[in-house]
């Protein structure tokens, strides 16, 4: 797709923007089934949805059938009213998994008391992308800015790990993003990481950061890391998605 080598263990952490209820894909979300369909081989890639962020919201789970039913063959995990029980089974069969925004700190509780963190290592480990915004994209990290205690963005550290480091979404649609992260950065409540834009996105393999692409030209990501006198942000080359 690129002319770089195959990715193994793909993870693709969105800043924001995409399908909403109201709202289509982006070519960010296109960009993960095309992945995918690279790494997996599947004309037609399985793509899961867990929506557990928005406490599995119907029209959310709704939209996300309508909007990629032309690219893959979709499906959603839902553990509000949970009917898949063997659920590392069920997201093994997938060649991606998407998460949505929402509050992040309720949802990694809610997938440790399911077992679902442990279900999606297993799919990491054997290649499947794992992929999301927002909550879907910090945890993915150690950890990132939330609003999931309340207006005012603060620290969560209790992301899956899978990337060391931390990550701030919304970069450049929450005005409150940018000086959180910085402060948060500065003082040690988060690890030196990554911010990304709404409409961006950085893709890994593994731990390691490939590459940042955006849905058109403007939305960027950054290294943000402490510095002596604060904070030291550095922007990051990006690839607009055709």
């Amino acid at each position: 797709m690129t002319g770089r080598p195959a990715l193994r263990r793909p993870i693709v952490a969105s800043g924001g923007g995409g399908f909403s209820p109201l709202t289509e894909r982006s070519r960010v979300e296109e960009h993960v089934v095309a992945l995918a369909r690279e790494v997996r081989g599947r004309k037609r890639p399985r793509v899961c949805l867990i929506g557990t962020a928005t406490g599995d919201d119907d029209a959310w789970i709704a939209r996300f059938h309508e909007v990629f039913a032309d690219l893959a063959e979709t499906s959603h995990l839902a553990l509000f009213d949970r009917t898949v029980e063997d659920i590392p089974a069920f997201l093994l069969a997938h060649d991606a998994v998407w998460v949505s925004g929402g509050n992040t700190a309720s949802m990694l509780a809610v997938w440790r008391a399911h077992g679902v963190d442990s279900a999606l290592r297993m799919a990491h480990q054997t290649g499947i992308v794992l992929a999301g915004r927002s909550a879907g994209s910090i945890c993915w990290f150690e950890g990132g800015t939330t609003d999931s205690y309340g207006p005012t963005i603060q620290a969560f550290i209790g992301g899956l790990g899978f990337i060391p480091g931390s990550n701030s979404p919304h970069y450049d649609g929450e005005p409150q993003r940018r000086p959180a992260y910085h402060a948060l950065v500065a003082d040690g409540s988060l690890l030196a990481g990554i911010a990304v834009d709404d409409f961006a996105a950085a893709v890994y393999d593994g731990p390691t950061l490939i590459e940042v692409v955006a849905a058109h030209a403007g939305p960027a990501a950054y290294r943000v890391e402490a510095a002596a006198d604060g904070v030291v942000e550095t922007v990051l080359p990006v690839r607009v998605l055709p």
